[in-house]
């Protein structure tokens, strides 16, 4: 039986819709890696147009050993669909091609924590995990994905999903990277973002979920992907991480010369 498809939404927008062009792209933004690669448990890119930001998100791929099953988390930026939405059944196409659903894993993950829906609208125009799909496909040829997309704000609702996650995959027969996709603090100047960012990022840093759900809440910090990455620590952290680094920071205002106006980004991998 075929699984239905979910056709790229922003290919030729936030990426090139063009197979080479996109191959090229990739190529420029992802770094020569000397040494062995990392087996992490879970990463924070950013998932902005990748002239912004495909240097952060290519260099941190770049590093990693990429597994053929992903749990992508994304915030839900359309507010369409339910508060955690997940498509554990829909093939994903992009120029590179097609990524194929990690059913099994989707359906234990349904299973275990109710208040995650199967849902296609959540996903259908979001393009914060599609953005990140060209990088790992063309690091993992067999990539197999479960989409979340994050619409609640409840630290206990993002804790469970967490654990949770960790939970299926821990009885899982397949290892699986946890990939947060966040942008960091928007449109304050390239001063005060790095700032409020780097507050941010210290929490992420030191694998605390709920400093970082402290800091996003009371210091003003409008990272759109703190739920998304408070998941992926708290399952981080059960799976046993021990240890995170930043990869590499930048803001928009290095591409666009627009530094009153800007967005930060975050590579960070976690171990």
């Amino acid at each position: 039986m075929t699984s239905p498809l979910r056709t790229p939404a922003v290919a030729g927008r936030f990426y090139p819709g063009d197979r080479e062009k996109l191959l090229r792209d990739i190529r420029e933004y992802t770094a020569p890696v000397h040494g062995e690669l990392v087996r992490a448990i879970g990463c924070v890119v950013p998932h902005a147009g990748y002239m912004y930001s495909g240097q952060v998100t290519g260099q941190v791929f770049s590093r990693l050993e990429i597994p053929k099953h992903c749990i992508v988390l994304c915030p839900n930026h359309t507010g369409y669909g339910t508060a955690l939405g997940a498509m554990t059944a829909t093939t994903w196409q992009t120029p590179l091609g097609n990524v194929s659903p990690s059913g099994e894993m989707g359906a234990l993950l349904l299973e275990r924590f109710p208040l995650l829906k199967e849902d296609s609208a959540a996903h259908r125009s979001e393009h914060a995990i599609e953005v990140q799909l060209p990088f790992l496909q063309a690091r993992q040829r067999d990539l197999h994905i479960l989409p979340i997309a994050i619409g609640t704000r409840d630290f206990e609702i993002l804790r469970g999903l967490g654990q949770a996650i960790a939970e299926v995959i821990d009885t899982s027969e397949n290892s699986a990277l946890i990939v947060a996709s966040s942008d960091m603090n928007h449109y304050e100047s390239d001063t005060v973002t790095r700032v409020k960012d780097r507050k941010a990022i210290e929490r992420v840093l030191a694998l605390d979920p709920r400093g970082l759900w402290d800091t996003v809440m009371h210091e003003g910090v409008s990272m759109c992907g703190f739920g998304p990455a408070i998941v992926m620590m708290t399952a981080a952290k059960i799976l046993g991480a021990t240890s995170a680094t930043l990869v590499r920071y930048a803001t928009s205002g290095e591409t666009s010369g627009d530094y009153e106006h800007v967005v930060g980004y975050a590579g960070i991998m976690v171990q």
